[in-house]
């Protein structure tokens, strides 16, 4: 089971992505069984806060190599719709109705911004470590952009996506990526404050807040946005870039821009 749904007496469900073996990194069924989960904790009035987490020590490491070198194999029109189902479960995470919270430990890698950047609040382990690791593999962050550049502004966008370097949990709250940083043993207590927090508000007008804010802010995500970074990531994929990123990776070896480095 690659995702585990609980919810308690209280109303809290915790969504635990369960691929530990792989970092918890996505894949399509994983998004497709997110998705579905999101939707349904939607539209379920028992349902009052939804906690994401990670198995194993692990939030998330982005999207599963093994699947994206599959989808850019696959037809362009499957690799589009491939993309586009990814887009559609962040902004299915996005758009809940209900209070989020992203509970950040280990690996946050590439699509997993997107995961934190969606949610209303994200608490991480002091040890997390962040990075849109996606152009080292010939790839671009695209279907994440628009929900991490919103969370963190252009400037640090550009730093994070172009370096692709790995950043602390420290240089992700200075930026605005996370909201508190616990120590590894005060994360499960930070989680159960701000829950506990968020548990006494009134879920009508938690809903409210959401719908308010995504009223006043820059557009959210529509879908002509969502449909064009899903292209552009299906078309990043399937790019010889993508293509060598992505089997350099899976073969343990560098690709040819790095070659020369001999690393």
């Amino acid at each position: 089971m690659d995702l585990i749904e609980t919810i308690d007496d209280r109303g809290v469900v915790t969504l635990t992505l369960n691929r530990p073996q792989r970092r918890n990194a996505l894949d399509r069924g994983l998004v497709a069984r997110l998705s579905n989960a999101l939707r349904r904790i939607g539209t379920d009035p028992k349902a009052r806060v939804a906690v994401l987490s990670g198995a194993g020590g692990n939030f998330c490491a982005g999207g599963d190599i093994e699947w994206m070198r599959s989808a850019a194999e696959a037809s362009e029109q499957e690799n589009e719709k491939d993309a586009l189902a990814l887009g559609e479960m962040f902004d299915a995470l996005d758009q809940l109705s209900k209070p989020t919270v992203a509970l950040v430990q280990g690996a946050a890698f590439g699509g997993a911004l997107g995961l934190v950047a969606c949610c209303d609040i994200a608490l991480a382990a002091k040890s997390a470590k962040f990075c849109l690791s996606e152009v080292r593999l010939g790839l671009i962050p695209a279907v994440v952009g628009p929900y991490v550049l919103r969370a963190i502004g252009a400037r640090n966008m550009r730093a994070l996506a172009l370096s692709a370097e790995i950043v602390g949990a420290d240089c992700a709250f200075h930026i605005g990526l996370v909201h508190e940083v616990a120590r590894e043993d005060g994360l499960a207590a930070a989680r159960d404050r701000i829950v506990e927090a968020l548990l006494l508000g009134a879920p009508g007008a938690q809903a409210e807040v959401k719908r308010l804010i995504r009223t006043c802010r820059d557009p959210a995500p529509d879908t002509s946005l969502l449909k064009e970074t899903a292209r552009l990531l299906a078309e990043r994929r399937a790019s010889p870039e993508g293509v060598e990123g992505l089997s350099g990776f899976l073969e343990k070896r560098a690709p040819s821009w790095r070659a020369h480095r001999g690393s």
